[in-house]
């Protein structure tokens, strides 16, 4: 089934449950497409009203499987999240405490739902119960689980290796505690949003370097737009207890690590000017992609007043890339690493192995598939792009969003054709990908 720009949402509820094939030819883009707004922002927003007692009218929010699981988590909570006019939604908070939710939390395949709904359900009087699909029951979440406790809550791995199901609950009352910050920032994030409506407030000392340390400062910027003081310490983060949660309309940004693949596509496929829209400036760490971008070579231009990015094709040549603030950037990268002369060290990468799927392997195994020349280690991918030349081949997309679209991005410029697997797994954050893809014309089949 050829895929066109007004053909509508490619992925259906059908397609995503049954798994589907995507295959993508060696194709020319050009054109204006528009970045999806901010997952990132988006949980955090939703999750925010929803710690509010009044009504927030959530504008320009993103759609998608993950933050459908926080939509959902806040109604368990005893909130309501219901579609508004204009592109928004209206969320009606449970006043900084969390009813006991009558039913086990499911948190699909986010682990940002996940990570902070555990704080959020740590206010409970009661118990609640917290999963999600079987990669979502692989990753790590111990550091945090550790935290609740020692702030006075109950929390359980029920397998006891730190993996969900989760319990969590028994009304957390704050305090101070330690916390690695080389795990996820996620942990730090989930604790600051909690603790913000606890009667002590929440001090964080980390013990550990922090990893991903802007998506802390996202939390930051957002708190402030909620009107909570959350603030950066000599030792970690602290927020004060007795804060509430108040704003009358969040606006939600474009997201820049879905933006990455637009971006990349028009750097390594565009004979015209690919022009990106939603490229608000905001405290995203993934903004970096334009940095990357432009030192490897790529004719980008950023219109900040505008929010506009405009990339052409160019020559790139291999550069190293610290992703230690910016996992999500790691397949966009490696994928420009495949077309570039020379090579592309990816480093500080060890962290982006828990996510969801292990993207380091992931990564090298697929680009390795279509004919890349790529050294694994533990913590660094590097990409020899003079010793590749990428060619059309089955690959998987592993379960994970990011590295679906790298791959349709690698296959814009493969010999050949690229099939891709699993290809459904878009809609956790970019719901309209491969019809955005074909917009810009290329050549992209559903199977």
């Amino acid at each position: 089934m050829p895929v066109g720009a007004g053909s509508g949402s490619l992925i259906t509820r059908g397609a995503a449950a049954r798994g589907m094939d995507v295959t993508v030819a060696a194709s020319r883009v050009a054109g204006r497409a528009r970045a999806p707004p901010s997952k990132s922002y988006t949980h955090r927003a939703v999750l925010a009203a929803g710690y509010g007692a009044g009504e927030t009218l959530v504008r320009s929010p993103l759609r998608s499987a993950d933050t459908r699981r926080t939509t959902a988590a806040v109604e368990a909570f005893g909130g309501t999240v219901a579609d508004a006019e204009n592109d928004a939604v209206r969320v009606t908070g449970f006043g900084g405490r969390p009813a006991t939710p009558d039913d086990v939390v499911d948190c699909g395949n986010s682990g940002t739902t996940t990570r902070l709904v555990t704080a959020a359900g740590a206010l409970c009087d009661g118990l609640a119960v917290l999963t999600g699909d079987a990669s979502l029951r692989s990753r790590p979440h111990g550091p945090l689980l550790e935290a609740v406790s020692d702030l006075g809550g109950r929390a359980e791995s029920t397998r006891r290796n730190g993996q969900a199901p989760l319990v969590v609950g028994e009304a957390v009352t704050g305090g101070t505690v330690e916390l690695p910050g080389d795990v996820s920032s996620q942990f730090v994030t989930a604790l600051l949003m909690a603790g913000a409506v606890t009667d002590e407030g929440v001090r964080v000392d980390l013990t550990t370097a922090l990893k991903s340390a802007p998506y802390v400062e996202v939390t930051l910027e957002l708190l402030d737009d909620f009107g909570v003081d959350a603030r950066e310490t000599a030792a970690g983060y602290a927020v004060d207890g007795g804060q509430a949660y108040e704003a009358a309309t969040y606006d939600v940004p474009g997201d820049f690590s879905s933006l990455s693949y637009l971006l990349a596509a028009g750097a390594v496929a565009a004979d015209e000017a690919v022009v990106v829209e939603g490229a608000r400036e905001s405290a995203q760490g993934d903004t970096a992609v334009v940095d990357v971008a432009e030192r490897m070579g790529a004719a980008v231009e950023w219109d900040r007043a505008a929010g506009e990015l405009r990339v052409e094709r160019a020559p790139l040549s291999g550069v190293e890339v610290s992703v230690a603030d910016t996992p999500d950037l790691l397949p966009t990268v490696a994928v420009l690493g495949a077309v570039a002369d020379g090579d592309t060290h990816i480093v500080d990468a060890e962290h982006v192995r828990y996510k969801e799927t292990d993207r380091v392997s992931a990564m090298a195994g697929e680009l390795a598939a279509m004919g890349a020349a790529v050294t694994e280690r533990e913590d660094a991918l590097t990409v020899h792009g003079g010793e590749t030349t990428l060619r059309g081949a089955r690959v998987d997309g592993r379960g994970d969003h990011r590295v679906v679209m790298a791959l349709a991005v690698a296959g814009l410029v493969a010999e050949g054709e690229t099939t891709i697997a699993g290809a459904e797994h878009v809609d956790v954050s970019f719901p309209g990908f491969f019809e955005t893809l074909a917009g810009l014309g290329a050549d992209v089949t559903a199977d």
